[in-house]
Parts: C-alpha cells; structure tokens; sequence
C-alpha cells in the first residue's frame, strides 16, 4: 500500500501570489451554503499554518471484499441541533471544491469501463509518446490528487458536527447495519460501486448514479457566437437529442454514528451540471434524512437520484445546460466540472455515443437479410442506422467486388442507398479483395469522367484538351484521343475502315517481322470487335460504356455507372416519364410482338396470379395451392381452383386438394358455388 505525504498542502491555482492553504487547520463557520468568490477574497480568508501537521489522507484506490453479516436492530437516535449538521468551513471547502472541479471528472465516468484517458489528458499539451510506467505513474498521481483532495472535503465537513459518544453495542450495531447497507448496494449497482477500504475507521465508498431515461432528452446551450465577449451580443441556442446522460458520482464517509444518530458526509459530482443544480440535489438528499432519521438512506440516495432528480430540476422537456461565467450561490458539497459549452457538449454526446454502442453490442438484433437473431457483436452497423450481420454483409460485399459492380456497395435496405464507408470495407473484406476494390473505385471514378483518356502505349489516364488532344505524363507520348493515333494537328483522324484496310494489306507484306505482324493482327482484331459492337450496342451516355440490350423494355441501366438511359434514343432518363411523352415506346413494336405469339394459357394466368395477388398491385380474391404454394385467382363465384402451376385441384373454402368432386363438394361437403 503506498504511503502518502501526510503533510500535504494545496496551492491555489487562480491567484496569482494566493498563500499555500492547509485545510485541515482552517477554522469552520456555521453554513454549507456560501457564495463564490475571487481568488483574493479566498486568499485574505485563509491563513497559512505552519505549526500543526495536516490530517492523515492515507487510504488505497483498489476495492477490497469484506465478509458480510446480519443482525442486530436499530437504536432511536438523539435529536441533533441543526448547527450540529448544518455547520462547515468556509474557506477550505470553497477552495478545495474548486481544485476538485477543475480536475478532469470524466475518470469518475469512465471508471466503470476501466478506461486509462485521463493519462492522455495529462500528457496532452506535451505532445511526447510516454512509455507504460509514466503513464502508469501519471495515473496513480492523478488518482491520489483528486481523492486527496475529496477526501480532505469530507474531513473538513466532518470537523463542523460533534459527533456523540457511543457505547460499544450501538458502535457494533451501526457497523453491521453499514456493512449489511453497502451489500445490498452493491448488489443493486455492481460495477458503479467503488468501495475503498476505511478511512480512519470509517466506510469511504462512490456510487456512479445513472439517470434513468424513458426516451431522449433534448439538451440546449447558449452559445455566444461574439469573439469579444465584452460586447453584448444575441446568444445562439443550440440542441441536440440525448439518451444517455453522464453519471451522477456521490462520494460518501460514513461515520461511526451513521445510522442511529449521524447522516452520511457526502459530495455529488457532475460532469456537465451547474453548481447551483447540485447544490438543490444536495438539499434534496438533506431533507430525506431529515424525514427518517436513524435509518439507511444510501438506497434512498441513489434510488432518488437515479429516478427523480431530472424532474426536480425542471428538466422533464428540456435540459439547458449553464449558466456560464456567472457567480452563483452554492453548496460545498456540490463539485461541477461544468466549464463552458465548448466541453459539456461533445463530452455529453461522446458519452451518449459510446453508452449507445455498448448497448447495441449487448442487446439481440434481427438480420433484415437472412432473419437470424444474435448479439450486436454480430452485426455490421452503417452511418445510416442501418444493422445487418457480418456473415451477410461479408458475402454482399464479396460478391460487388468480384463482379466488379463496386458502385453498387451501398446500405442493403432498398430505401436507403448510403454508400458503405472504406472503414466498414476494409473490416469485411481481406487485403487483396480491398486492395481490388480500391483499383476498381479509382478506375470507374475515371471512366465516369469525360476528359480522361487512356495512352495508347502505357495505359495511363491522361487529361484531355479542348482540342481532344492528350500529353501522357509517363511515357510523354502526344496522342490524339478520338483515334489514339500520334498528334496530328490540322489533319483528320483516320477513319477505323481505312485503318483496318490498311492493316489488312499490310499483312501480306513480307518485310513485316513476327512480332509486328502480331500486334497488327491484335489491332485488325480489336477494330472489328469494335465495329461488330456499335452494330449491336450502344453507348451509355455518361460513361461511354458499350451496352446491349438482350430483351425486355427500352429502358436501359449502365451497371457501370448506374445511369438510366433509352436504348431508342440514347438520351439519359431518371423513370417512365420520358416514354410518356410519346417520343419513344417502352418495348419495341417487334418484341410485343413475339411475346404475343409465345403467350400461352398457363403463362396468362402466372400474370394474373402476379397481379391480383393479395400483395400486388391490384389485389383481389383467390387462394394459394396447397401443393406448390403459388396463389391462384378464383375466377366468379366457382370455389374449384385449378393451379397454374402444378396442376392440381383444390377446394378455395377448405384449401385441400380435390381428388373428385362428386365426393368433395355436396351437402356433406364443401360449396361449389359461393359468392364470397
């Protein structure tokens, strides 16, 4: 166990030439409510002293595990004068709230996931990697400063009451109830419960109370936008939704008088609260024991905190956090880390933001692709709120990237179309399939632009002119984008028929070298790939991508760039509009009709059955098939249906399969024939 300096002493940090302090032999005054005041007022009150040592603050950080016990009844307590309570030092408990207050209290928030921020908030403005034993070293100093400092608070408060005497059986009693009180709190609170081992033979414990939310809180700032803030100026209200609100530490020294005579000595600490709103819950807290005296209050502390301090300050619709910069009245046992809005706000929404992902990764979700239920650790959650599990979100991006299709890696939900971000990529996919991924995305970002040309020789995009001319950058070769022959100023291009006769007759010639004559060969090839292709094909217009439509409607989609187009018209579209205006037909007058001929029966009822399906678009009644499960339109007012699709009979009232219809309809029977 480390051994503290039990002469410790606290320098004041707002005045410039403030005297050293020793709050254990400040002299206290008779009230907890006093008024803030300027460092030299506090400086002038408090006197230096050299002559007595300091009170001993020697106690670990590290919970420790007691045996619990049961029994015993409780003692009537004596009544207490209100001085007796009511009274602290002035001075001493100002100053040292302050020091406490300007201490980072998120290390209270973040004790219960044992994080280790406050060691990087120290080292901060040094900009140094520091290695595991200051960081280690810095933590355990900052942990010290601030009990330290709590601590000696709770000293100071303990020095205003006279604590009675008691006998040794109500000294006995009270410790058994005290330890029976904090295992049932820690029961209740597990892992929000800190109990640390006795400070001079008292139970010293912190309880983080988180403020129960039966929906989101609207959070509100004045924000001064004036950079003089001198000159009087409109404030800025600025809000935001809330789940999670940050906790509300109590810090509680039980005495040995607690609970049949003396109330717990006790500091609530919050974040992002003003002082003046603590000092009410302090009251709150006061006037509980008051109406029970001589019993545990703990329970009825944190329950009341938890549940009812929200509405008592009036925050039921809104929370408004501040006031800033203004002298308030307040009590010393109320710690606020409340400086400006510029660090309540994003310390409020990074808690929120963090308490939602924990509770995202415990809770069970619903995959909307595959329907299976599991833990949020199993699932891949986008920007967009959007959830699904990592098995299908994996194999949804596998399969874009290996077809290439990479600008279709969008939210699976079909009303959503966010983009999946390159963090979320990289998670899902391996090296090779990312590293792909990015070719691919750099590669059709390219295409889809219209001043990139591809070099003839080294295939690296290069910017096009206005005079449809390239430099590349990499090979230096001047090229003419329209025919990717050499530059040729004031010349036309060579049309690909002369090219392609040209490189025909230069076959034959037998001054032409093996290799030569195979590069040729390869062009010849590619021309008439080329020219085969603008026969039957047409270009998207946006990407240039060569595109053929095999059958159905003359709306067209670019699976490269995702562009609708009219395959007629070659024009650009975004729905049906454009065939509404009568320019272009959606199908062509040939398609039509061959779908005419090669229209049988059965297909004929396939489309009335798509269409008159209770989900479709103009649903009416009819019954799906017992056998094949495909729906099937009753047709009048007859209840033997006849499927489409299996062929089999079946009965439209009792949905069973029709062997014979003498058996099956008749007076012991189904109806043949209803209306409904």
């Amino acid at each position: 166990m480390r051994r503290r300096n039990h002469d410790r002493r606290y320098v004041r940090r707002d005045g410039g030439n403030a005297p050293v302090v020793n709050p254990a032999n400040d002299h206290p005054q008779s009230e907890h409510q006093q008024e803030d005041t300027t460092s030299t007022d506090r400086s002038s009150a408090a006197s230096p002293s050299t002559s007595q040592p300091s009170q001993n603050l020697d106690h670990p950080t590290k919970p420790r595990r007691v045996r619990r016990r049961r029994g015993g009844a409780k003692s009537t307590p004596p009544s207490l004068e209100k001085s007796e309570v009511n009274s602290t030092e002035p001075d001493a408990a100002d100053f040292l709230a302050d020091e406490l207050s300007t201490l980072d209290l998120t290390q209270n928030s973040n004790l219960v996931n044992n994080d280790n921020s406050t060691v990087e908030k120290l080292h901060l403005s040094s900009g140094e990697a520091k290695s595991p034993e200051i960081e280690k070293a810095g933590d355990e100093e900052y942990e010290t400063n601030e009990e330290d400092i709590m601590l000696t608070i709770l000293n100071d408060l303990r020095s205003t009451v006279s604590e009675p005497e008691l006998t040794d059986e109500q000294l006995r009693l009270n410790d058994q109830l005290q330890e029976d009180e904090l295992l049932a709190l820690g029961y209740i609170y597990g892992g929000n419960m800190f109990i640390l081992e006795r400070h001079k033979d008292m139970r010293y414990f912190q309880i983080h109370v988180n403020v129960e939310a039966t929906s989101e809180h609207t959070i509100s700032a004045k924000l001064n936008l004036q950079a003089d803030s001198s000159k009087e100026s409109e404030d800025f209200l600025y809000s935001f939704q809330a789940q999670h609100l940050p906790p509300i530490v109590l810090t509680c020294l039980l005495p040995t008088a607690y609970p049949s005579h003396l109330p717990p000595y006790y500091l609530i600490s919050v974040q992002w609260m003003n002082p003046d709103k603590i000092s009410s819950l302090c009251s709150m807290l006061d006037s509980i024991w008051t109406e029970q005296p001589g019993q545990e209050v703990l329970y009825q502390w944190t329950d009341w905190l938890q549940n009812s301090s929200v509405s008592h300050l009036g925050f039921d619709n809104e929370i408004l956090l501040g006031p800033y910069g203004v002298t308030c009245s307040r009590d010393k046992r109320a710690v606020s880390g409340s400086r400006s809005p510029d660090a309540d706000i994003p310390y409020i929404r990074s808690y929120d933001d963090e308490k939602r992902r924990e509770s995202f990764l415990e809770s069970l979700h619903e995959c909307c692709i595959c329907f299976s239920e599991s833990a949020g650790f199993d699932f891949v959650k986008l920007p967009c709120e959007h959830f699904f599990c990592v098995k299908c979100m994996k194999t949804y991006t596998d399969i874009h990237v290996s077809e290439g299709t990479v600008n279709k890696l969008q939210c699976p939900d079909s009303k959503c179309g966010e983009i999946v971000p390159p963090g979320v990529l990289k998670r899902l996919l391996g090296d090779e399939a990312y590293e792909r991924w990015e070719t691919l995305m750099l590669q059709k970002t390219l295409e889809s632009m219209t001043d990139v040309a591809y070099c003839p020789r080294c295939e690296t995009p290069c910017i096009e002119d206005e005079d449809q001319f390239a430099l590349c950058f990499k090979c230096y070769y001047s090229f003419c984008t329209l025919c990717h022959e050499k530059r040729h100023v004031g010349g036309t291009c060579m049309s690909p028929e002369l090219r392609l006769q040209i490189l025909e007759e230069r076959q034959s010639s037998s001054r032409l070298g093996n290799e030569q004559r195979r590069k040729e060969r390869e062009m010849i090839n590619e021309i008439m790939s080329v020219s085969v292709i603008k026969q039957s094909a047409k270009q998207c217009p946006s990407c240039k991508m060569a595109i053929s439509r095999t059958g159905g409607c003359n709306k067209m989609v670019c699976n490269n760039c995702g562009q609708y187009f009219c395959y007629r018209c070659n024009k650009a579209i975004t729905g049906y509009e454009h065939f509404r205006e009568g320019t272009c037909e959606l199908f062509p007058q040939d398609a039509i009709q061959e779908w005419n001929e090669n229209m049988n029966e059965r297909q004929v009822f396939q489309i009335q059955a798509q269409l008159f399906a209770p989900h479709g678009q103009f649903p009416q009644r009819g019954q799906i098939c017992p056998n094949c499960r495909q729906f099937n339109l009753k047709a009048g007012n007859n209840n033997h249906l006849f499927c489409w699709a299996c062929q089999a009979h079946f009965c439209y009232l009792c949905k069973k399969v029709v062997k014979r219809c003498a058996q099956h309809y008749g007076p012991k029977g189904c109806k043949q024939h209803t209306d409904g």
